[in-house]
């Protein structure tokens, strides 16, 4: 906890005194537990040890949904913040089984947590992917959550080829760009394949407004991520494709 108050508040980069009041704040109310610091300017030595001291006060469960809802907050999007990618890998790799049992969450967190890590340098594909893990998170089972996954890799996809085609009309640029790296003509065929059904399944869902079958939303997500981390990567080797 004191590695994760660290971070959270760091001086510089950190959550401001006055957002950790008012998030801790949210947090006492909904679980009715009594914390320390619920008014700023502290009586701690600093935010830090404030966090800290408001973090004690919740059960196991709770410490590990507060750090990593904290992790993505409003004030972390968009910066470079290489200790907060440790605290998020730390968490979700040594400390996953303190995650509340009634959460709406199955998710891969290894895989969700490598795509936002290669997403950095696209903020606006991070931020839907962001809302979309948000959404899914708290039970948010909709076409909008598909939505957000849908024009994740379309804009992730307009970046890399510098280009404002939609993800329907970027298959051949796929499979091109799949094949000039390096890829057999087997699986760069599988690729473009692959993000044509899944165009046309979420057009099914996005433009007549059907209700979505829950059982399906872990494997969208978990495909839509696959396919953004190997583009990524791809690109990242051979920037000039």
């Amino acid at each position: 906890m004191s590695f994760a108050a660290d971070i959270l508040a760091d001086t510089s980069r950190g959550l401001s005194g006055n957002e950790v009041v008012k998030a801790f704040n949210a947090y006492a109310v909904e679980h009715n537990v009594n914390i320390p610091h619920s008014t700023y300017p502290f009586e701690a030595q600093n935010k830090r040890t404030a966090l800290l001291d408001n973090l004690k006060c919740f059960p196991p469960s709770l410490q590990f949904k507060i750090i990593r809802e904290l992790c993505d907050h409003r004030t972390f999007i968009n910066k470079q913040y290489d200790e907060l990618k440790s605290l998020k890998v730390k968490l979700v790799s040594q400390f996953a089984h303190l995650a509340p049992k009634d959460e709406f969450s199955k998710l891969n967190e290894t895989l969700t947590e490598e795509t936002r890590h290669w997403l950095d340098g696209f903020p606006n594909a991070l931020e839907l992917y962001l809302q979309a893990i948000h959404k899914y998170k708290h039970g948010v089972f909709s076409r909008n959550l598909l939505d957000d996954l849908r024009l994740s890799l379309e804009l992730l996809l307009k970046s890399i080829f510098k280009n404002d085609k939609s993800l329907e009309n970027q298959l051949s640029n796929v499979g091109r760009f799949v094949s000039d790296a390096g890829s057999s003509k087997e699986f760069s065929n599988m690729l473009s394949k692959l993000i044509d059904y899944y165009a046309k399944y979420q057009n099914t869902y996005i433009k007549h407004d059907d209700a979505v079958v829950e059982e399906e939303i872990e494997f969208v997500f978990e495909i839509s991520s696959s396919f953004m981390r190997h583009i990524i990567r791809l690109h990242a080797k051979s920037p000039s494709l």
